[in-house]
């Protein structure tokens, strides 16, 4: 394997990533620089790149002078952002419903009509939850979310099918202005994507 450029840093860090959710690498593993560096026949700067957004995310403790090692504490961790990110989430939906979809109902509303016509979501669309996010009106809620949401995006599942169905029932709930049932269908939703997470089953 040799990536080259500037996609070289992501590349070495979703590798890493693969590994350590495999248990290919333990808790408390070092991550040698030279070592992976070699391995992927870069220099040391996009392994240092990879380290850094690993570590934001939670998979590597870097400390100064001893180096990278794999988190000890990674699925602890995950477990309480997942519950951060369920509360903030049912809390986005509920504000959501209450405004109706504000910004986003025309993009709400696409996400209901393709659902009944059981065609594809555009590429181009923005993802569900950001637009709940967006619908909520609080920009300190989707500020929150959004970091969160960086954090723990590799430890969710996912169900196509699933979630079609699920943002559709959602979609309605927003823009028919119910609060309750626009939270009940988020938390329904979530505790699906945390069963199917790595680690989670």
């Amino acid at each position: 394997m040799n990536p080259d450029g500037e996609s070289s840093g992501g590349i070495i860090a979703q590798t890493l990533r693969d590994e350590i959710l495999s248990g290919r690498r333990v808790g408390g593993e070092r991550l040698v620089e030279e070592s992976i560096a070699k391995a992927f026949g870069v220099s040391r700067v996009p392994v240092r790149e990879a380290l850094a957004q690993l570590q934001a995310e939670g998979f590597v403790t870097i400390v100064r002078y001893r180096g990278a090692t794999v988190s000890t504490t990674l699925h602890k961790e995950n477990k309480e952002l997942l519950e951060v990110r369920h509360g903030l989430e049912v809390l986005a939906a509920q504000l959501a419903a209450k405004n109706r979809g504000g910004p986003v109902v025309d993009e709400l509303t696409a996400v209901v009509d393709l659902a009944r016509a059981q065609s594809p979501t555009s590429e181009t669309a923005p993802p569900f939850h950001d637009l709940v996010a967006i619908a909520a009106g609080n920009d300190q809620l989707r500020e929150m979310l959004a970091g969160v949401n960086r954090r723990v995006a590799w430890g969710l599942g996912h169900d196509p099918g699933a979630s079609v169905h699920d943002h559709a029932a959602l979609a309605a709930a927003i823009l028919n202005g119910s609060p309750v049932q626009a939270g009940f269908l988020m938390d329904e939703h979530l505790r699906r994507d945390e069963t199917n997470a790595p680690g989670e089953a």
